[in-house]
Order: C-alpha cells, then sequence, then structure tokens
C-alpha cells in the first residue's frame, strides 16, 4: 500500500480535569459561564462524562495533589482565594457515579503511592474496575510537595530519586496481587457445589522488601483488567527509566514541536530499553483550545477569557512545581535556579531559560502555561493534525478553560472536522480500556515487566 493511502493515524483524547474548582488555567472560575465551584455535586461529574462520551473521548484523566502551594509568598493565601487546586477532593470517589451512566468512556486516575500502603490501594483499584466494567487507568505518582510530606507526618519531602526506588517496589507489591494472587479461573461460582472460589487457585502473596513486608491473598476477585492501564508523567531520567519499565502512557508538557518531539523520542527510546517495543507506549501532551465557527470569533473569545483569568495564580501554581517563591523577585529580575526536590522538568525549565517575574506572568496570562490553540474548527484540527505528524506524539490531555463550555465546543466544532479527515473514531471499539488504546487484549502485553508476576497456572 502506497503511503499516500494508508490510514491516519487516529488521535487519542483524554480530557484533563481535577475534583476541584481551579486546576490548570486559573481565575477562570470567575467566568459566569464556568460551573466548576458545582465540583461537589454528583450530577457535575455524571454530566461531564456524559458529555464526553457523547464526544468519543477515551477518557477523563482526572489529576490529584496531595498537600497544598504554599511556596508563593511563603503561605496558602492566593491558592485559597483563586482556588488554585484548593480545597481539592478525592478523584477516584467519582468513578462510581460517572461509570454507571456510560459505557465506553475510561477513567484515568491520580494517586500517589508514597502514602498509601499497596494492599489495600490494589483493593480499591480492581473494585473500581470491576464497578466500571474494566475502564479504570492509575497515573503513577509519587508526590513533590513538602507540604505533603509534612502533612503525613515526615521531616521533609523523600529525595527524588529514592521515590522511585520506593515506586519501583510498590508496583512489584501490586504486580503480586494484581497478577499472581488469583488464578484466571479460581472462580467457579457454583452454588451446587457451593464451591464459589477453588481454594487452590489462590494464592498468597509474599513480599519482603525494603520499602514493603506483604504476606496476604489479594481481596478482590480478577478483575476484567487486572491491572489498570498505568499512566505516568516523569520526564526527569529516573522519571523515564520507570516509564520504560511500568507505564502505558505517558503525559507531557510541551512547549514547542522540536522540543515535544525530542521528549517523545525519549519515552520510545525508555520502553526499547527496558525489552519493549516503543509503541508500546501512548504518548499524551496537554493543550489549551479556544475554538469557535470563525478565527476573528475564536480570539474575540480567547480575548474575553485572559479578562478573567489570573497570572498571578498561574504563577503561584508554579511556585509550587519548582519549589521557588517567585514572589521575593522584583518584575524583571533575573530569577536564579535553585536545585529543589520539586517537579524536575518544571525546575529545568528554569535552568534552560532566562525568565523574570514579568516573563513568567507574561506566559501564564491565561492562568496557566501549556500551550494554546486558537483558531477556527478547520485551523485547530491543522494544528492538532500537525502535532501529531511532527512530533510522534499519540493524543492529547485537553484542559477545561471554562467549564463545561471548553469540552462542548471542541466536541461540537474540531471532532466533526477530524473524523472527515479520518484523523478520529467515529465508534468507540468493544471492549476494555485497554482494549480500546491499544487494540490488544484486555491484560497487560507479554513483554511488560507486570505480566512476570503472573501465576504460572494462570490461564492468559
Amino acid at each position: 500500500m502506497s503511503q499516500a493511502l494508508q490510514p491516519k493515524k487516529k488521535i487519542l483524547l483524554n480530557a484533563f480535569n481535577m475534583n476541584c474548582i481551579g486546576h490548570i488555567n486559573h481565575g477562570l472560575w470567575t467566568h459566569p459561564r464556568d460551573t466548576s465551584s458545582q465540583y461537589k455535586s454528583v450530577e457535575y461529574w455524571t454530566e461531564l462524562a456524559q458529555l464526553l462520551e457523547r464526544g468519543l473521548f477515551d477518557g477523563l484523566f482526572i489529576a490529584d495533589i496531595v498537600g497544598v502551594y504554599d511556596v508563593y509568598q511563603d503561605c496558602v493565601d492566593v491558592p485559597l482565594k483563586e482556588s488554585i487546586q484548593l480545597p481539592v477532593n478525592d478523584p477516584l470517589l467519582l468513578v462510581s457515579a460517572m461509570a454507571a451512566v456510560t459505557r465506553n468512556l475510561g477513567f484515568g486516575l491520580t494517586a500517589n503511592l508514597t502514602y498509601e500502603p499497596p494492599y489495600l490501594f490494589a483493593r480499591r483499584m480492581s473494585t473500581l474496575d470491576h464497578l466500571s466494567r474494566g475502564r479504570v487507568g492509575w497515573n503513577i505518582v509519587t508526590g513533590y510537595l513538602d507540604s505533603a510530606a509534612k502533612a503525613m507526618g515526615l521531616h521533609e519531602q523523600v529525595e527524588h530519586d529514592r521515590r522511585y526506588d520506593q515506586a519501583d517496589e510498590y508496583l512489584q507489591v501490586l504486580y503480586k496481587l494484581w497478577e499472581g494472587s488469583w488464578e484466571d479461573d479460581a472462580v467457579l461460582n457454583d452454588p451446587h457445589a457451593r464451591v464459589y472460589a477453588q481454594p487452590h487457585k489462590v494464592h498468597k502473596v509474599e513480599h519482603h522488601g525494603e520499602f514493603y513486608q506483604v504476606q496476604g491473598y489479594h481481596l478482590c476477585e480478577p478483575s476484567p483488567q487486572r491491572t489498570p492501564v498505568l499512566f505516568q508523567a516523569g520526564s526527569s531520567e529516573r522519571g523515564l527509566l520507570f516509564a520504560g519499565r511500568h507505564a502505558e502512557c505517558v503525559f507531557i508538557s510541551g512547549q514547542d514541536k522540536t522540543a515535544t518531539k525530542v521528549q517523545v523520542d525519549k519515552v520510545r527510546a525508555s520502553a526499547a530499553a527496558a525489552g519493549r517495543n516503543p509503541d508500546d507506549i501512548k504518548v499524551f501532551m496537554g493543550l489549551n483550545v479556544i475554538v469557535a465557527t470563525t478565527e476573528e470569533l475564536a480570539w474575540a473569545k480567547h480575548a474575553e477569557y485572559l479578562s478573567y483569568a489570573s497570572a498571578e495564580a498561574g504563577v503561584a501554581h508554579f511556585s509550587a512545581s519548582t519549589g521557588v517563591d517567585f514572589s521575593r523577585y522584583e518584575m524583571d529580575e533575573p530569577i536564579q535556579y535553585v536545585k529543589s526536590n520539586a517537579i524536575q522538568s518544571a525546575t529545568k525549565t528554569l535552568q534552560d531559560h532566562d525568565w523574570t517575574r514579568r516573563k513568567l506572568l507574561e506566559q501564564h496570562a491565561l492562568g496557566g502555561r501549556y500551550i494554546t490553540l486558537v483558531g477556527s474548527p478547520g485551523q485547530v484540527a491543522d494544528e492538532l493534525e500537525s502535532w501529531i505528524s511532527e512530533t510522534g506524539l499519540d493524543g492529547f490531555n485537553l484542559t477545561r478553560i471554562v467549564t463545561p463550555e471548553s469540552y462542548v465546543d471542541f466536541i461540537e466544532l474540531v471532532i466533526p472536522q477530524l473524523q472527515q479527515r479520518g484523523s478520529y473514531k467515529t465508534a468507540y471499539d468493544a471492549g476494555t480500556l485497554r482494549e480500546k488504546i491499544f487494540a490488544h487484549d484486555a491484560h497487560l502485553p507479554p513483554r511488560h515487566t507486570g505480566s512476570t508476576y503472573r501465576h504460572p497456572l494462570t490461564g492468559y
């Protein structure tokens, strides 16, 4: 088949959200059409899930944070006034309600492994995988806030690379529980024989490591995916090593196509170095989209949004990401890079550029620092296809600017354009979240390290 006749790569799409008011684009909660302050209601989330399923989104990716953003001005005044991910509720508790009103939408859930024992976490995720019929993914994070460490009883944050050492062992425990404790045919559910599960097919997990000591049976029978789809966002050298070994989907934050291609290539190389196919990992980039029927109307909407956004709130958020209090600098005073235990990609941004507070405020004009596409449906579709073809990305995590307006506009205006071009699906494939994303079995593929923890008699 000639190159011209080959089908286009289908763009994967998650909605990027958080169980809070202000997520990425800060200040927009004040917009009169924004409904994010209703985040405490079940209807807010079930209606969002139904909207996204109507748009054939692959998933709703829900971020989370443990701790507060208290670096800027050495307090939480700005985060509280502007609701910068504060207050923030638990993301996992949303899934049952949203799963009940949808049939295909996946759920990527952020959970910090540093502060929760793996044994109980394994049960929570298996439960959600059962209730959603296999539509759950886990965004693996280790945390980066000193405020979280102190709230959880530690004197300070565990060192960056050491957190990944702990995460590696955490995953070992989970694989043993999810993959190895119950054989695939352990459950008979035979009331006549009075045998629900066959004892000889359910195995005790034994783990004696540096960080965890676990002896016990997984409390759940095998869920549709066993191991949820594994998401991860680390871009440091140690984070990439972890991603190559464990991640199935990686979330990056790009600023231009050239630099983004470098990031994507590094992720693919990390998979190959771990003995996997480079395409075993799907790479998503965070993105803002402002679209209207014409370019002129789109830019008018952009100007309207800017009038409600808070650049200072965005910089306060970035302060926590880097561990640097930008409020201490004069507007045009050069910001000094300081090695910290925060997000390594964020601190590297400071290291690689000549930043001032003024420049940061300009970058955060929309309340956040993600790339923003503005234009007509055709212009936005052109740019999305360009990012995919020029960088090797597989898809996007689409942020909310005004809720739910941002998603409604994208679904009604951009998705039909992409479908007409063959760049976006026109219907969901059958199966679990893993089957939909990768078009293979519901379980981890044989090349994935998690598959090595299966019991030898497990029948898949």
